[in-house]
């Protein structure tokens, strides 16, 4: 399957970023929206996967702070590559910005997906919007 990224800002592509989260985190997830919704999405650079018929399949997001954030891929599009063409993405821009470090906060079902891309779990189990989640670091020197 044909998928391309694009690097964009949250005013570029808006409608596009939102109706994905809102479909994965919030619809499927059961993410309430004021969770969903933090305010940090203007200051974050998306990525958006677009399928072969440039359709929305999936994004995520990098902070300023080197938190990889808000990854999601339509449940038709997973198991393809998506999501790891995406997070690729997002580490090669943070390595590009000069970041020495990314972390996320990771879904427990999805540690095992974070750590074959280099990624080790810090800590333990926590919760956030009633989801277990691992934090979880990786070195980019």
């Amino acid at each position: 399957m044909a998928i391309s990224i694009i690097e964009t800002r949250w005013d570029e592509h808006q409608d596009a970023l939102k109706t994905l989260r809102q479909k994965v985190f919030i619809d499927e997830q059961h993410v309430p929206e004021e969770l969903e919704w933090d305010g940090e999405d203007q200051e974050a650079v998306h990525f958006l996967a677009m399928d072969a018929n440039q359709k929305p399949a999936g994004c995520i997001r990098l902070l300023p702070t080197g938190q990889i954030s808000r990854l999601c891929v339509l449940s038709e599009q997973r198991n393809n590559g998506v999501g790891s063409s995406l997070l690729i993405a997002a580490e090669e821009a943070a390595r590009a910005k000069g970041m020495e470090e990314i972390f996320l906060h990771a879904q427990t079902h999805a540690t095992s997906f974070y750590e074959a891309a280099g990624f080790s779990v810090s800590g333990g189990i926590f919760m956030d919007a009633n989801i277990p989640h691992r934090q979880m670091f990786k070195p980019l020197l």
